[in-house]
């Protein structure tokens, strides 16, 4: 049996490998306007996320595991680096409200999958994969307490 994505990783991916190289960055670019916004208690409490060391731009992750093992995923970054928010805003948005199993069977390699390989550096999909593996690690630990 082979792995799908969830439905909205997958449609996200199909969104960016259906457009021409410049409109996949505008698209990256709408996805940065709308990562969501904290709940207060986040808002309120920095210090409870994790900074993505990977991430030039300072990236800070957190998420929840509820009883039934659903997940909720928060992110912040900044507004003056579009790409890195864009790329925190498809994880918080693509992640949330998956379980526990199908977040940890998302392939490592996802931000490499989404065709922008070609139109931004490397370091910035490292960042992305960065953001991807915090999220698993977080996921992993608050579902085992």
């Amino acid at each position: 049996m082979t792995y799908q994505l969830p439905f909205a990783l997958q449609q996200t991916k199909d969104d960016f490998r259906a457009l021409e190289l410049h409109d996949r960055l505008q698209l990256l670019l709408e996805f940065s306007n709308e990562l969501p916004k904290l709940p207060p208690r986040y808002a309120e409490h920095p210090g409870l996320f994790e900074r993505v060391e990977e991430c030039q731009s300072p990236v800070f992750i957190v998420v929840e595991v509820d009883v039934d093992k659903v997940v909720h995923v928060f992110a912040t970054a900044p507004r003056e680096a579009p790409t890195t928010r864009g790329f925190a805003s498809i994880l918080a948005q693509g992640l949330g409200g998956l379980t526990v199993d199908e977040i940890l069977a998302v392939p490592d390699d996802y931000p490499s999958d989404l065709g922008l390989t070609e139109a931004v550096s490397p370091l910035r999909i490292r960042g992305m994969t960065g953001m991807l593996a915090r999220v698993k690690r977080q996921v992993r630990e608050k579902s085992a307490a």
